[in-house]
């Protein structure tokens, strides 16, 4: 198992990566700011659940598989940038939209499986679980996706602290901003347009 030297270190260097803003805190704070407090942590739960889902792809050594292949590499990074650039432009021209949805939210459930589908198709994550991660794992110090499961286990639990303080200071800003329709719907959809070209423009060239 890991020792606990290795996996202090790990926790410190996780903890740094977690609070530095990043896409998932950006989306995350997209969600809160434009539908209130429980909307921001359901995308949070949901991009953590997408976590989860790298956290077993990294152990069964899907990851790996992924970055080797340009080809299945580039159709998940591409599948992100649709799906991101599909959520700017529908915030961008859904103002009627955006207007029934003040009486009527969109439900948490729909929510919570959008931040699974951003997270699982960012693929900055699945070369963060092939570069990072495995530094910290000791083929001699037993089950190596036991070691996966345990510091990617790690991660998520301190991304998720992370993602609810956003979440919840995002719901406090759109409480102030619940009047200004138009506002909330271009940060949004701007904020959506800009993770999906930051992602277009990310990692291995096609």
């Amino acid at each position: 198992m890991v020792s606990s030297s290795t996996f202090l270190l790990f926790a410190v260097a996780s903890l740094a990566l977690v609070l530095v803003p990043g896409p998932n805190h950006l989306y995350i704070a997209a969600r809160g700011i434009a539908q209130g407090r429980a909307a921001g942590l359901a995308s949070a739960f949901g991009v953590e659940t997408g976590t989860l889902v790298h956290i077993a792809a990294a152990a069964a050594g899907l990851s790996y598989v992924v970055a080797r292949s340009a080809t299945l590499f580039n159709v998940i990074k591409w599948a992100g940038v649709a799906y991101l650039i599909y959520l700017g432009v529908r915030t961008l021209t859904g103002r009627q939209e955006l207007t029934a949805q003040r009486a009527t939210p969109q439900p948490l459930r729909a929510i919570f499986l959008e931040g699974v589908i951003v997270n699982v198709l960012n693929p900055k994550v699945i070369l963060f679980f092939l570069a990072f991660l495995p530094q910290f794992v000791d083929p001699e110090a037993g089950s190596v996706p036991l070691q996966i499961a345990l510091l990617g286990g790690t991660l998520l639990i301190l991304g998720l602290i992370s993602d609810m303080i956003y979440a919840a200071g995002a719901g406090a800003l759109g409480r102030r901003l619940r009047d200004r329709s138009g506002v909330l719907r271009y940060f949004s959809g701007i904020v959506y347009l800009g993770l999906g070209v930051a992602t277009a423009l990310s990692g291995r060239s096609t």
